[in-house]
This record gives structure tokens, sequence and C-alpha cells, in this order.
């Protein structure tokens, strides 16, 4: 991994051939993905300081933003570009107070994260990207992103959000994950579905694991091997028979949620393996969860 660029915001670097990995203050991650005569920009950071901007010292080609899901700390750049691609079910997600104000914006950006390799402090207001109307283009499991000459492959992973999105490059036998699997996988969230349609979705996502050997999401150090993916199944089929530690814990919206399993400094599960889950105990079937309504409106 090779640096490419940096300023007091972000951090760039070159992770394939065709491929640049972008950090944001709070420890985030995006994807810029070059072909001969356009750019997709996977998910967007948080939106403090400005990524449009960045990005334009990167490439000068034409970007198109799409996203792996609706929340905060990867829709941010979608403020700026006025434009993206998404699953419908996120767009009430990206709108909402909770997800589109920007001192909620600031405070992710100010956390101390150890995924994060900037430092936290001397930000403002000032630098965070404020929210307004967004023209927002609908994404689906089964669609096909192109661009130029090269492909990716949109593959719904319902979980994190009803709308949670991945993409599959196999040309560079990638898979950008967003927040669809990962260490630390929240399920316990306003706009999450219940840990069994959860289940499902991560045997859809394990059909296409001849296909990538890496998953790289949105936070984290580099790219993950795709063994979590079973180990995911693994852990929701125990919280599912009620096998699972129940750890206690509170998310960051102030919900009592539980832990599959105890964590690591760097959470991992300390039951082994690489994915733990957070989750409700009043979520755990799909007959106990609706789809996400705002109740705090659009903030703009």
């Amino acid at each position: 991994m090779r640096m490419l660029a940096k300023n007091a915001f972000f951090e760039a670097y070159k992770i394939g051939h065709n491929v640049v990995q972008i950090k944001g203050r709070g420890g985030e991650q995006c994807y810029l993905l070059e072909s001969a005569d356009k750019t997709i920009l996977i998910d967007g950071l948080v939106g403090v300081g400005s990524l449009k901007e960045f990005v334009s010292e990167l490439t000068d080609k034409p970007v198109e933003l799409v996203l792996t899901h609706g929340h905060l700390d990867h829709t941010g750049a979608a403020w700026e570009y006025r434009r993206c691609w998404i699953h419908p079910d996120d767009i009430p997600l990206m709108y909402a107070k909770q997800h589109s104000d920007m001192q909620k914006r600031l405070d992710f950006a100010r956390q101390s994260s150890p995924l994060a390799v900037m430092p936290c402090g001397n930000l403002s207001l000032d630098d965070v990207i404020p929210p307004g109307p967004v023209v927002t283009y609908p994404l689906y499991n089964g669609d096909v992103i192109r661009f130029g000459d090269e492909e990716l492959e949109v593959i719904g992973v319902p979980g994190h959000t009803f709308g949670t999105l991945v993409f599959l490059y196999r040309k560079e036998r990638m898979l950008f994950s967003g927040d669809a699997c990962n260490i630390n996988t929240l399920l316990g969230l306003s706009g999450s579905t219940s840990i069994e349609q959860y289940l499902k979705s991560l045997h859809h996502l394990r059909t296409f694991s001849d296909a990538y050997d890496l998953m790289y999401g949105g936070h984290g150090p580099g790219g993950v091997d795709k063994r979590i993916v079973d180990d995911a199944i693994a852990m929701c089929e125990r919280i599912l028979q009620r096998t699972d530690e129940k750890v206690p814990a509170v998310s960051f919206e102030g919900r009592a949620v539980l832990y599959g399993s105890s964590r690591n400094p760097d959470y991992t599960p300390v039951c082994g393996g690489l994915a733990n889950i957070q989750y409700s105990e009043n979520e755990l079937f799909e007959d106990q969860v609706r789809k996400y309504q705002p109740e705090d409106g659009i903030v703009f």
C-alpha cells in the first residue's frame, strides 16, 4: 500500500492497479476506482473536509458516487456531489437528522477511534459540508455498474441496514463491503434488520466467495480475509440458538444492545474468528423488525 496524497482531512493510498483507498479523520474509508474515461467513488466518508476537492486532485475524470448504505460516515460526499446511487431503502437514513446533522458528523470525525490514523482535534463546524437535496438513483441486488470497460457487480446484503449493498470487482478480486460484514458488525441500530434476515444475507454473499480474495470495508486496516463471512454466519447461528455470550453494551444511539462475544482491544471476538455482531435482543427474527421510518425529519 503506497500513499498517494494527504491533506488536513484525508489520506489516499494505492491498493490495486486502479484502486485508491481514502481515509477520513474518523477512521472511515472510501474507495476510488478509475477507468479510462470515468471514476467510481464507493462511499463518501462523513463530510468533514471537502472529499470532492480531494478526489479532484487524484483524477480529472468524471466521478459517480455509489453508496454501500445511508449512514453518516458513508454519505458525506453526497452533500457535495448532490447526486449519488443508493438502495432506496436507505434514502430515509441518509436524510434523517441523526445522519445528516452537521454537529453529529463533526462529533464522529472528532471521536477517539483506534481505527483512525489521523489526529482527531482541530476541527470545527466550518469544516463540515452542510446537507441539502441530493438526486438519488436506485441500486439493487443484481445490478451491474459499468464505467468505461470496467464492471462492478451489486450484491444486496441487508443487515447493518435494510439497504446495505456491497460491490464486487471481479477483475481485481476485491469486494468493497462498507459495514456489511466486519469485525464489529452493528445490527442493534435504527434501520438494521433482524439477525434472521442478516443470516440469509450472509448465505447469499457467500455464494460469491470464489470471485474475490479480500473484503475492503468502511473501517479497519487493510483487506480482510473472506472467511469472515463464514465466521459471521456461525455467530448469527449462535445468537439465534441463544448460545452466544450475550455481552451487554450500549449502541451509539444509546440503545441497550448485546454482543455475541466479548471483544479484544482490536474489536475481534475473544471467542475466536473474525466476526463479532452487536444486536438487539428484541430483534432476532424478521417479524420483530420493520423498515426504518425517520422520526426526526430532514434538517435543511
